[in-house]
């Protein structure tokens, strides 16, 4: 089950009425599935990285239960215990090099904050509030998610606060749940909205421009598109910010692996690179098949996680927010 983009903490408890509020964590998704002595560990994309993740089956083999599937994150911290950047826990998971030496330069941490089936009882219709209690039975507070929970708009104060102490904590946002929702395995249920100090979307690299000056060599600007019904894509702009050298060198080859063709300029390329985008309000714009553009948006991540197909939509970045004229 994934999350809507929310228009904030206040607006989100006003929307679901009764709701956790939850750190958003940035780190990979995960489902740990245990039947008696057998622990499998499984990606959003169905990918099985059981033997990569060894932190992960000693943390389920050791709960009391026999039989159940969990659905978490896994991530990892800094010295000074501050979350890691999702890129490196992405590398220490996507490695299928020494795993012994990756865990002792990464160590994983699980943290979970659903359950799906337990004791060969499925729990997925059952509302949300009842299904943490059972989680809560299961898991041991160190390694379920952080939370707080509020009954309506007069709380919504309380989830402020919380959203405010998550970001202090370093994670990029909070998730709210309404207590009485189902979960609805595979889709982006109203249910649960997410909430970010800024606003972001998962988009589709459509093409990229060889760069300039120290740049020279390295795709940079990239043409972004969100998903229409019909499966195609709608251009939104473009964005050469908050890449990093690491992130140049990694989606120049990517990009160059996904190329069909190259004007000596621009790049074209396959759909399949979706990246997390920042930006700060939409702008009406002719250039641009939708008439409207990204303002000041600026990559934050290669989201190597998510296929083209989970992308955000147009509707979707079209129900963010009021559209600003043309500057």
């Amino acid at each position: 089950m994934l999350a809507h983009p929310g228009q904030g903490v206040g607006a989100a408890v006003g929307r679901l009425g009764p709701c956790a509020v939850e750190e958003k964590l940035d780190g990979v998704r995960v489902q740990v599935h245990r039947d008696g002595a057998r622990v499998r560990v499984f990606t959003r994309t169905l990918d099985d990285i059981t033997d990569r993740v060894p932190e992960l089956t000693s943390a389920a083999a050791g709960l009391a239960g026999d039989r159940f599937i969990l659905d978490g994150e896994v991530i990892a911290f800094d010295a000074e215990g501050g979350p890691r950047p999702f890129q490196d826990i992405a590398g220490r998971v996507g490695s299928r090099l020494d795993v012994a030496a990756a865990r002792e330069a990464l160590p994983l941490s699980p943290v979970f904050f659903d359950v799906l089936a337990l004791d060969g009882e499925a729990l997925l219709d059952l509302p949300y509030r009842d299904r943490y209690e059972r989680l809560a039975r299961l898991v041991p507070e160190p390694m379920r998610v952080r939370r707080t929970v509020v009954t309506g708009p007069g709380e919504a104060p309380q989830a402020e606060d919380f959203l405010a102490r998550t970001l202090e904590r370093g994670h990029e946002g909070v998730v709210l749940k309404a207590l009485d929702s189902p979960y609805q395995a595979g889709r982006r249920g109203a249910s649960w909205l997410k909430v970010k100090p800024v606003h972001t979307l998962d988009l589709v690299v459509l093409a990229a421009e060889w760069g300039h000056g120290r740049r020279t060599g390295k795709l940079s600007n990239l043409h972004l598109g969100a998903r229409r019904p019909d499966g195609t894509f709608a251009m939104l702009g473009k964005t050469f910010k908050g890449l990093t050298d690491a992130m140049l060198d990694w989606q120049t080859e990517r990009l160059r692996e996904l190329a069909t063709d190259d004007s000596g300029h621009v790049v074209t390329v396959r759909p399949e690179l979706v990246v997390e985008v920042a930006y700060d309000g939409l702008q009406r714009s002719t250039r641009y098949p939708e008439g409207v553009t990204l303002r000041f948006a600026r990559v934050v991540r290669h989201r190597e996680d998510k296929p083209a197909t989970e992308a955000d939509t147009v509707a979707t970045v079209l129900a963010t927010g009021p559209v600003r004229a043309a500057d």
